[in-house]
């Protein structure tokens, strides 16, 4: 039990749904008035919500495995970087079937991640974590409805489309039938935490599903993306950093979210300013086969991290 650590997963939950109801607020409200939301403020929100997110997944190196012995410590980074190159190559070349393996990877990755927040949480509360068959019924609806729901809706299959032609028909003429088992799931997964009483969960999903289906794709995703995963990410990089691990000893959950974000920061800087380079490099082609590029070297830096993160949700779902 660690009441401190405790504080930062309850901010982490607190912020993501506020985040999502201030944005569903904002979407009901221009459907109320028969006005769709003009894409310029798609395009704010959804990049200020994928600034938000970047660090998350910056530091992984810092947690996986510890600097000494420093040979040890060059492996991971030299394998963590062949990983990435042969997914940017395997992207490059297998366009759609590249595309669907990063569908599937990041639906499981942000299914079973959120379910590892869960059961962290209550670690650090001190009471018993959830069962198994309650972790699978809500892992596997939290991972396909932010991934699967925006990625088959037709705005966003006509925007694949337009940036390699190939994406467009990524799920073939499945596309109902998946979208449906994405629903299903969720029903089935709702029905199952009801019985198990596990009303966080539930309300957590119901969130995620409503944002799914009201807001535009762009939205869905990026938001889920920066201010949910993200957010409760960083919180489980707390204990598995030592500044933040200290911060917490110390009684100080903010300071401890700070250490948790801020050595990420540079991939932030990093982003913007490859961002404004390819802008300025070619701003006509930017929104083709630069866009194009840029997609493929995220994608395949999202492996390796994938692979680690994969690693502590092991542990958070599997280790009792």
């Amino acid at each position: 039990m660690n009441p401190v650590l405790a504080q930062v997963y309850y901010w982490a939950s607190q912020f993501s749904r506020y985040c999502l109801v201030a944005v569903l607020a904002l979407v009901v409200g221009f459907k109320a008035s028969g006005i769709s939301i003009p894409l310029s403020a798609q395009i704010v929100i959804a990049l200020i919500s994928l600034l938000i997110g970047i660090p998350h997944g910056a530091i992984d190196h810092l947690v996986a495995i510890q600097k000494e012995p420093r040979s040890r410590f060059f492996l991971y980074i030299v394998l963590y970087t062949l990983i990435a190159v042969l997914s940017g190559w395997g992207i490059a070349t297998w366009n759609q079937n590249g595309f669907q393996v990063i569908v599937l990877l990041s639906s499981l990755h942000f299914g079973f991640g959120d379910a590892s927040y869960a059961n962290e949480w209550r670690d650090a509360k001190g009471i018993a974590r959830y069962k198994k068959f309650s972790e699978y019924a809500y892992a596997i609806p939290a991972g396909l409805i932010p991934v699967i729901l925006p990625l088959t809706d037709s705005r966003a299959l006509s925007a694949l489309n337009r940036i390699n032609h190939s994406l467009g028909g990524w799920a073939g003429s499945y596309t109902e039938l998946i979208r449906n088992v994405t629903f299903a799931f969720t029903i089935l997964g709702i029905f199952i935490l009801v019985i198990n009483r596990s009303t966080t969960l539930i309300v957590d999903l119901l969130l995620l599903t409503t944002l799914a289906t009201l807001a535009p794709p762009l939205i869905t995703f990026s938001l889920y993306f920066g201010c949910w995963h993200a957010i409760r990410h960083t919180a489980r990089l707390v204990p598995k950093l030592a500044s933040a691990r200290a911060a917490i000893d110390e009684g100080d959950s903010k300071g401890a979210i700070i250490f948790a974000v801020v050595p990420g920061l540079y991939a932030v800087a990093g982003t913007l300013l490859i961002a404004v380079l390819l802008l300025v490099f070619d701003p006509h082609k930017f929104g083709s086969g630069l866009l194009w590029t840029t997609l493929v070297i995220v994608w395949a830096l999202t492996v390796p991290h994938m692979l680690t993160t994969a690693k502590f949700d092991r542990k958070a779902l599997f280790n009792k």
